[in-house]
């Protein structure tokens, strides 16, 4: 079953824990841009990586969260983040530990810091 938008609007608004310029600069880091998927398209960019960048936009684009602010790719993409934080949190008890590991390193490049509260 779909999520209607007002609850992935919700979830992402509770997942996404890092403000637009603490993701930005986390996506500069060099751990940043090792961390995740490749793209494939020979950008040497991750898949997490690019989702970063786009939560970037979505937060300056939107800064006070105003639900009829979002487009629809805004939401299309708000929905692939909060699937994918949801899954690896559920999952994944390391990125909570170690701060070294992927996990970790990819739940920020989707804009989540397993450690901030």
């Amino acid at each position: 079953m779909v999520k209607d938008n007002e609850t992935v609007i919700k979830e992402f608004n509770e997942l996404i824990n890092m403000t637009s310029s603490e993701l930005e600069e986390w996506l500069t880091e060099e751990q940043s841009e090792n961390s995740g998927w490749d793209k494939g398209d020979g950008s040497g960019e991750t898949v997490g990586h690019e989702s970063g960048r786009k939560i970037i936009q979505i937060l300056e684009k939107n800064p006070d969260k105003n639900p009829d602010q979002y487009g629809e790719d805004d939401l299309q993409h708000m929905r692939k983040v909060v699937s994918y934080c949801k899954r690896h949190l559920a999952q994944e008890e390391k990125a909570k530990k170690d701060t070294d590991s992927k996990s970790y390193k990819s739940l920020k490049n989707w804009g989540h810091d397993p450690l901030k509260t």
